[in-house]
């Protein structure tokens, strides 16, 4: 095959912050906002949410990238003032609303940091720099994350006098247990690259120069097994933590004899 032959990635979203670009079986959502270090809002989080719908059926990997010297400095602090951001609900105004519209903005909110674990892709964070609060969380949302050596993790929510709101104390707690989860967000310190690496919060460390080729390998090797069997797998780790050992010997059997039936053309 040509040069000319192959396809140039498509670009499918560019707006408020965030594109979306595909080459066949590889989708990159990246954050291009360097002049305010991709600092998130609520027009970023729709498109984010927007960006998970945009993926065509032949997408298997999704890498989530950031330009600049930041991955994400976390919610942008225009949402601290009186009047927030424009054509979107203060936190004033915010506080006055009944609890089930309050509940509904935070849902619609969080919509931007579910989709990353779906079962029929595989989301790669890759991390450089600064991840804090919303950005730590974003990170958190995807199923591996690779980091540059420059990578600094901290969850800034409590000092702001709030919680961690966005998906990501969940996937904390699953990824470096509950006390050093609470630690790390009642502090609100940094947590660098050599830690993430060591208490299992980053799958893999590398020299900033490297970060993108270790992606692209990471994402060849998760393209080099079967989709189906890559999809079923997701779903039993997933799965693995909320059932009994024999319930997940169980799932583990009805798993595979949906693929030996499918290898064999006998699927339903």
């Amino acid at each position: 095959m040509t040069a000319a032959d192959r396809r140039l990635p498509v670009t499918l979203l560019d707006k408020d912050g965030v594109s979306l670009t595909v080459d066949d079986a590889i989708a990159t959502v990246t954050l291009t906002n360097p002049a305010k270090r991709n600092a998130q809002s609520p027009a970023l989080w729709r498109a984010l949410a927007e960006a998970g719908s945009l993926l065509p059926g032949s997408v298997r990997i999704v890498v989530l990238r950031a330009e600049g010297v930041s991955f994400s400095a976390g919610l942008d602090r225009q949402a601290f003032t009186p009047e927030g951001f424009e054509g979107e609900p203060s936190f004033p105004d915010m506080a006055r609303r009944p609890d089930p519209e309050l509940d509904a903005i935070i849902a619609a909110y969080q919509d931007a940091f579910t989709w990353w674990r779906r079962n029929d892709i595989v989301s790669i964070a890759a991390v450089h720099g600064h991840a804090i609060g919303a950005g730590f969380q974003l990170a958190l949302a995807c199923d591996l994350r690779v980091c540059a050596e420059d990578a600094q993790f901290a969850m800034r929510e409590t000092s702001l006098g709030l919680v961690p709101d966005l998906t990501g104390t969940h996937p904390l707690v699953g990824l470096v247990g509950y006390a050093r989860a609470l630690e790390i967000c009642a502090t609100g310190r940094f947590v660098h690259a050599e830690e993430a690496e060591r208490t299992g919060l980053a799958n893999l460390v590398v020299p900033a120069a490297e970060l993108d080729g270790a992606v692209q390998d990471l994402a060849a090797a998760l393209l080099a097994a079967p989709r189906d069997a890559v999809v079923e797998t997701k779903a039993l780790l997933r799965g693995a933590a909320d059932r009994t050992y024999d319930e997940q010997r169980a799932a583990e059997r009805a798993a595979q004899a949906r693929r030996i039936r499918d290898l064999a053309g006998l699927a339903d």
